[in-house]
């Protein structure tokens, strides 16, 4: 039988098998093309979001529309991560796009992470108002760590700061006065602003918080910050607008702490 199936088709006439052959094909195209399309994937939601239209947060602006601190006293690990170019930022994973934050602030921008959430992170933020914050796609983020902690007492009128969990000193300084007091709460270390001629501290160490009843001061917008004072009678008073006056000592330090430090204002 299979001889013979096997002369019989070998007599077939050329232009029959070219034929069949044709028709064989274009049935597998025709199959082919049933198929459901494979879909492309999908474009990351950061990348759909108009940027222009969403306030910016910095230092200079306020977004009412940012989510508070959920755990104001909770020290944070050190991770910071740094946006490599403009953001939007989200009122949750996968929610709601409320401002953007771009890589440039007081030089590059470094942001405390507060929380993760599968590829997101949560984000303290510059702008007002105090204990603002904000969710990043970890995706378009730069990360690192930083080994340092400084905090603030304010009734004590004592500034920490650790490495490593470890204690490098322990300072007396000045704070704000009653009617322009330092927030408290969580913040970080925004930048370094380095000046040699400025008359009362030649570096100053923007945080992410503001004045609470100054709109602004110093030609600036009521940020709060860390720096040096050429009187030493001040330390251990509470006398300025807001920011936290150190000893030289303790500037000294302090500048070498890296941006995106987290600094923590309590009450004791």
């Amino acid at each position: 039988m299979e001889q013979s199936t096997a002369r019989s088709r070998a007599s077939w006439p050329v232009p029959l098998v070219i034929a069949l052959l044709v028709i064989s094909l274009l049935f597998v195209v025709f199959r082919d093309t049933d198929r459901a399309p494979q879909q492309e994937p999908a474009t990351p939601v950061a990348e759909k979001v108009d940027l222009r239209k969403l306030p910016l947060s910095s230092t200079k602006t306020t977004i009412k529309a940012a989510p508070k601190d959920p755990r104001p006293t909770k020290i944070p690990k050190g991770t910071v991560v740094h946006p490599r170019k403009m953001l939007p930022l989200y009122d949750e994973p996968d929610g709601t796009p409320f401002a953007k934050i771009g890589p440039k602030q007081f030089g590059d921008t470094w942001l405390t992470v507060i929380t993760r959430n599968r590829d997101w992170v949560q984000v303290m933020l510059p702008s007002k108002p105090n204990g603002s914050t904000g969710w990043l796609r970890s995706r378009y983020l730069e990360e690192a760590h930083s080994r340092f902690l400084v905090q603030v007492h304010l009734d004590s009128h004592s500034l920490e700061l650790f490495e490593d969990n470890e204690l490098v000193g322990t300072w007396t300084v000045a704070i704000g006065a009653p009617e322009t007091p330092t927030p408290t709460g969580r913040t970080f270390v925004l930048g370094q602003i380095t000046d040699e001629k400025q008359p009362f501290s030649p570096v100053i160490l923007p945080l992410g918080s503001h004045s609470d009843t100054l709109d602004s001061y110093g030609g600036g917008p009521g940020t709060v910050a860390l720096h040096g004072w050429t009187d030493p009678s001040v330390f251990g008073k509470s006398v300025s607008h807001g920011c936290v006056r150190v000893p030289d000592d303790a500037l000294a330090l302090l500048r070498t702490v890296p941006t995106g430090t987290p600094v923590m204002v309590d009450e004791a």
